[in-house]
């Protein structure tokens, strides 16, 4: 009889309890498997968009090995345009930027690497688009632009050909020794086997300057 009692105490207080706290538990549960079930659909999506940027992708390299500009821009810019947030997009804006100046169209090539360096995440193609633009902006004649971007900090792989364009704004700002000092240290930076670096020994025997 005892041990009646006791498990009826046990049921009232269990029904006391979900009386008071049932709705919340509910809620609680309710919120759980939404937000579980959002997560994987965010993950669906998130696939599915990276399978699907990667397929526009490799029809802009397949539109860039057959010499295609207007076929490059157009697909960069659709794959930029409704895929902004994949690894694909700063690659593609890098591949047009890179096709457009060979086409003479610097305009949206300054525009496609000014996207890179707004946009990307990733330090190594923000990098490789600063020294794209800084090339760029010295063939426009406007070194100034180029060495605020070649001064920006920048990692230590990088260092040689920061210190090799910086030389080639300098050198059109009529500044020999800067340009000297800033062609040495390019060399310094340089692995020796970089192909870069013959080009920086003929600047600096054309300065006067020594090589190593």
């Amino acid at each position: 009889m005892a041990y009646d009692l006791e498990e009826q105490e046990k049921l009232d207080a269990l029904k006391d309890a979900w009386n008071r706290y049932g709705n919340l538990v509910v809620g609680v549960l309710a919120i759980a498997i939404i937000a579980a079930a959002g997560m994987q659909w965010w993950n669906y999506h998130q696939r599915q968009k990276s399978a699907e940027a990667a397929s526009l992708f490799g029809t802009l390299e397949t539109a860039q090995q057959a010499n295609q500009p207007k076929l490059v821009k157009d697909t960069a810019a659709a794959l930029i345009d409704k895929y902004a947030s994949t690894v694909y997009a700063a690659r593609a804006a890098l591949i047009s930027a890179s096709s457009n100046s060979q086409a003479g169209d610097f305009k949206s090539a300054q525009a496609q690497l000014q996207w890179v360096l707004d946009h990307s995440d990733e330090n190594g193609l923000k990098q490789l688009a600063s020294l794209r633009l800084a090339a760029l902006l010295i063939d426009q004649k406007n070194p100034a632009a180029a060495i605020k971007l070649l001064d920006a900090p920048h990692d230590e792989a990088f260092a040689g050909r920061f210190a090799d364009l910086k030389g080639d704004a300098l050198m059109q700002q009529n500044q020999p020794a800067q340009a000297r000092a800033s062609y040495t240290i390019a060399l310094e930076k340089l692995d020796a086997q970089s192909p870069f670096r013959k080009y920086i020994e003929v600047k600096l025997d054309g300065l006067g300057g020594e090589t190593k």
